[in-house]
């Protein structure tokens, strides 16, 4: 094999040790990459503004083409880890991420945002959700499910740990302090983790090391069409609602519960995650995924018309129900519809679409909250469009 990787056992196998092994360090992937990746950007941005007085459209420009370049390199992970090997480019992304958040930190004229976000950029698409499958898929048949979940579990306990640490972090340290211990952080946990395991390689492996179709080709079938068109419809509505969930919810709850509100919906996204793995088992993923995405239309409705602490608290319950599921579940219809040698490249190239569309999302939300002066409209614009993502999702089954 190259790059010295060791050869373990199988996926088939019953005591598969080293495959649970490989989902834990998925899990601590995301709980940094994710942490610094996709929940860091979101908190540099009014400390940047506080500090320097840049505009909060320059700020979210570098973020958006954060995002937008992530996407980029997204689409090109399977090439990245066919030549390099799945340890090295993750201890590659974890230096990178690390780097990156430094950059933005320690950034003073807006010029230092380009190679930030292009670090930044780097080290989230080596640690993004096309990452963590690419980890823990090869590993895993029967129990698959469960092990994305558990992995995917990571992005959303980075999500919970990692914003108030890093305004904890930011208070007592400053942003260049915050940035530097939670870089060393990953960097202590990731690559010694990279090393010490995911250089196993599974012998199943080898029996995908058949001749890829190409990309072109696979973005033209209706199974692929569906699944992108569905998830990025999903993740533009869920992106967009929860980056204005906060000031959406201080009006009722107060600034200091409204954002413990966005921990409390990403509980939910764990429990409704795990609790969608364990009861799948040989079920219709897309219908499954579809009633999820049914499940946040509601819940959406709540939250643009829902007046008064219990509607929306329950329009954060319902909708915090799915948000987990937009992530774990593409990769579990992928590999339903495609051939092991294919998935890789599909779940990266959908992965990369889906971010492409969602990196506008906060950007539209603001816009039609300015223009309607509530958020009334934009959020019951995202409860149709996960509905039309539903649709989508349940009548490509013909194409499965």
């Amino acid at each position: 094999m190259r790059h010295g990787n060791r050869i373990a056992m199988t996926s088939n196998t019953p005591t598969n040790r080293q495959g649970w092994k490989v989902m834990w360090v998925a899990f601590a992937v995301a709980v940094f990459g994710w942490g610094l990746g996709f929940y860091g950007p979101p908190v540099y941005l009014p400390v940047l503004n506080a500090r320097h007085g840049w505009s909060i459209s320059l700020i979210s420009s570098a973020i958006t083409a954060h995002y937008l370049v992530g996407a980029v390199l997204i689409a090109n992970l399977p090439a990245a880890y066919r030549r390099f090997g799945i340890a090295h480019v993750t201890m590659a992304g974890a230096v990178l991420a690390a780097a990156g958040a430094m950059a933005w930190a320690n950034a003073a004229e807006p010029w230092h945002l380009v190679p930030a976000l292009l670090l930044s950029a780097l080290g989230w698409a080596a640690t993004s959700g096309a990452a963590l499958n690419a980890l823990v898929s090869p590993w895993f048949d029967k129990d698959r499910p469960k092990a994305i979940s558990m992995a995917f579990n990571g992005a959303s306990v980075g999500g919970i740990v990692f914003t108030p640490l890093w305004m904890v972090l930011i208070a007592t340290l400053g942003m260049p302090g915050a940035a530097l211990v939670l870089g060393a952080a990953m960097i202590i946990v990731v690559v010694p983790l990279a090393v010490l395991v995911l250089q196993v390689t599974p012998a199943g492996a080898a029996g995908q090391m058949v001749e890829p179709t190409p990309r072109r080709d696979l973005m033209r079938r209706g199974a692929f069409i569906t699944i992108s068109a569905a998830f990025a419809l999903g993740l533009f509505a869920q992106i967009g609602l929860f980056a204005h969930l906060i000031v959406r919810l201080t009006p009722d709850f107060g600034a200091v519960v409204g954002a413990a509100a966005v921990s409390v919906v990403t509980v939910f996204a764990i429990f409704g995650r795990t609790v969608l793995a364990w009861l799948l088992g040989g079920r219709d993923r897309r219908l499954a995924m579809a009633a999820s995405l049914s499940m946040q239309a509601v819940g959406s409705v709540f939250l643009a018309m829902g007046d008064g602490p219990l509607p929306l608290a329950l329009g954060c319950v319902l909708f915090g129900l799915g948000v987990g599921n937009l992530t774990s579940m593409m990769p579990l219809i992928v590999q339903n519809e495609f051939r092991p040698a294919d998935v890789g490249t599909v779940v990266a190239l959908v992965t990369a679409i889906n971010q492409a569309v969602f990196a506008l999302a906060p950007g539209a939300f603001g816009w039609l909250r300015d223009l309607t002066e509530s958020y009334s409209v934009a959020f019951l614009i995202a409860g149709a469009v996960q509905l039309v993502a539903a649709l989508v999702l349940a009548m490509g089954r013909r194409y499965s």
